[in-house]
């Protein structure tokens, strides 16, 4: 019997029909997206609009799983670890049980937000010490040394048991079936299935799992992973401790020992998600609010806080003096991000110093109108990846106004590569984005969490909330930034400030900037005459991630955005029908 099964084959040229989609949607490569009189974009979808709950995720499954759970009495904590389970069998490339979590739960009865930190550790006996004696001298990007703890499970855990009202059979259940029965592949996730065929640091289980006679499942074939459905029963029948502790532990153990790895029981037993308060900041009159370090998310809060130093509302929406600030404000706030984030229970993180008033308005002063910066200071350039963007982003809320915004990431594209005996799931590489320099906040230790990418987002002004978040790597606190521009200082709805035509800087020194193609001509090239690598492409490429916001506008109205740069869709719930 073949654990990885596809039948139904439906073959798609995937690329040839995304240039297809793009061209019909924006028009050709290089002109801008259709604005209206007013100068916003004309997005490509409409805001989703209900009474009850909305689910948006990047799978329309996943987000139909997390509205079953709705539709049963549960509520947005219910629904989006239904919803986050199911990503994990569809979108195993991107996220799963063998990778990291961080959250945030805005709790409508009380007004109160709740951070989640389920970011895993490094293992006992791993160290930069270590491995520089077996001549690792750079921190490895796939295989045994960049596992560390799968923090995902315990994070389902602590939400579940602090807000959820359904137990783990009830939530895994669309997962478990997904997994066991099977599912027809989305267009965007057989595109990024295919780097499975040509992953160097695959074992041979990786490959048993994810390909199917050597090669990747294509777009419309229904796919099966019998062995994730039995981990994921696991942990329906026994909780955390289903995946923490027995067989699923002791694969995952045994695995890592085999290849000279360090992980014992004991790190995966004893390892609990964490709750956190976020950090926060006003733009434009919004409270906008970050998980702290670990996360990258302090650099968002540090970009919108140089930002508010200039008049970008006066300058205009897509205007070159605009994004020119913003790239600007970028490459600073990353700068400080890479100097002074990491585990904070292993170094102080001068948190208050880098979100102060005194710090932006330094920071501000040092951009320059009339010409780009390739390098700004502090900056540490030496060992942090520039990879990574593999990351699920969802947001539900429910018919009371409860939000949760949640993210789930394998880091790389199925993470390391590894996938423990008869598991069915692929463990994460967090671990790759620790630094073996010594003394630094982000070296590699046991037990220590790495400097992390993925970070969900919340912000809110009076009576409106909304919880919203861009995955992509390195590309999310600007991303992050962007969309709070578009909705504050430009009056975008939650859908146009996905669509919006965005910039990344995946790099930390240089003046390369890639920029999507729904930014007007003029804007481009004014930006290269500043001195700006614009480096164009197209609107649905990956590099520029993609996001789900939900929000309450205060007045019994909940509205749901999807990005279409990916396969998902906001999906509102069944309003109850009285016999």
């Amino acid at each position: 019997m073949l654990r990885a099964r596809a039948v139904t084959p439906h073959v798609t040229a995937l690329g040839a029909m995304l240039l297809a989609t793009t061209i019909a949607t924006h028009g050709a490569l290089g002109q801008a997206a259709r604005v209206d009189t007013s100068g916003r974009p004309v997005p490509g979808r409409s805001v989703v609009a209900t009474r009850f709950g909305i689910v948006a995720s990047s799978s329309p499954l996943a987000s139909a799983a997390g509205v079953r759970m709705l539709d049963q009495g549960g509520n947005a904590i219910d629904a989006a670890i239904a919803a986050n389970a199911t990503l994990g069998v569809v979108e195993p490339m991107m996220n799963g049980i063998g990778g990291d979590l961080f959250a945030m739960v805005y709790e409508a009865k009380t007004g109160k937000l709740f951070g989640l930190n389920a970011g895993g550790w490094a293992a006992t006996g791993v160290s930069a010490e270590g491995l520089a004696a077996k001549g690792i001298t750079r921190m490895p990007q796939r295989g045994v040394y960049s596992v560390t703890v799968p923090g995902a499970i315990a994070g389902w855990d602590a939400l579940r048991s602090r807000f959820g009202t359904m137990g783990f059979d009830q939530l895994l259940a669309p997962a478990i079936a997904y997994a066991n029965d099977g599912f027809p592949l989305g267009e965007i996730v057989a595109g990024m299935w295919a780097t499975a065929e040509r992953n160097p640091a695959a074992n041979a289980q990786f490959k048993e799992t994810y390909l199917v006679n050597g090669r990747a499942p294509r777009a419309g074939e229904i796919f099966r992973n019998p062995d994730l459905a039995a981990s994921l029963r696991r942990i329906a029948q026994s909780g955390a401790d289903g995946f923490y502790s027995g067989p699923t532990a002791e694969a995952i153990v045994g695995m890592l020992r085999e290849l000279g790895g360090t992980m014992t029981p004991q790190d995966l037993a004893e390892f609990k998600a964490e709750w956190v308060t976020p950090l926060h900041t006003v733009y434009r009159g919004w409270t906008v609010y970050e998980l702290p370090p670990n996360g990258q998310g302090i650099a968002a809060l540090e970009m919108l806080n140089i930002m508010e130093r200039f008049p970008l509302p006066a300058y205009g929406f897509h205007s070159t003096k605009a994004m020119h600030v913003m790239i600007e404000a970028k490459k600073l706030a990353y700068s400080d991000l890479l100097k002074y984030v990491g585990d904070p229970k292993f170094s102080k993180i001068p948190v208050d110093q880098l979100l102060s008033a005194a710090n932006a308005d330094a920071r501000a002063r040092t951009i320059a109108m009339d010409r780009a910066q390739c390098r700004v200071e502090p900056a540490q350039f030496a060992e942090i990846s520039q990879g990574g963007s593999e990351t699920i982003y969802l947001s539900v809320i429910d018919k009371d106004g409860n939000i949760v915004s949640l993210i789930q990431s394998n880091y790389s594209a199925f993470g390391s590569a590894l996938v423990p005996n008869r598991a069915g799931f692929v463990m994460h590489n967090r671990g790759g984005l620790f630094t073996l320099e010594p003394g630094q906040p982000n070296t590699l230790a046991p037990r220590k969490r790495p400097l992390h990418t993925i970070i969900p987002a919340f912000m809110e002004k009076g009576d409106v909330k909304i919880g919203f978040g861009i995955m992509g790597g390195w590309n999310q606190s600007q991303a992050h930034a962007q969309f709070v521009a578009n909705v504050a200082d430009y009056g975008l709805t939650i859908q146009q400030a996905l669509e919006a035509g965005r910039f990344t800087k995946a790099s930390f020194d240089g003046c390369d900037v890639e920029i999507e193609s729904r930014v007007p001509e003029a804007t481009l090239q004014q930006l290269r005459a500043l001195g700006h690598d614009v480096q164009l492409r197209s609107p649905r490429t990956g590099n520029f991630g993609w996001g789900q916001a939900v929000m309450s506008n205060g007045a019994g109205a909940h509205f749901g955005a999807s990005d279409p740069r990916h396969d998902g869709a906001a999906i509102p719930q069944s309003a109850p029908v009285k016999p």
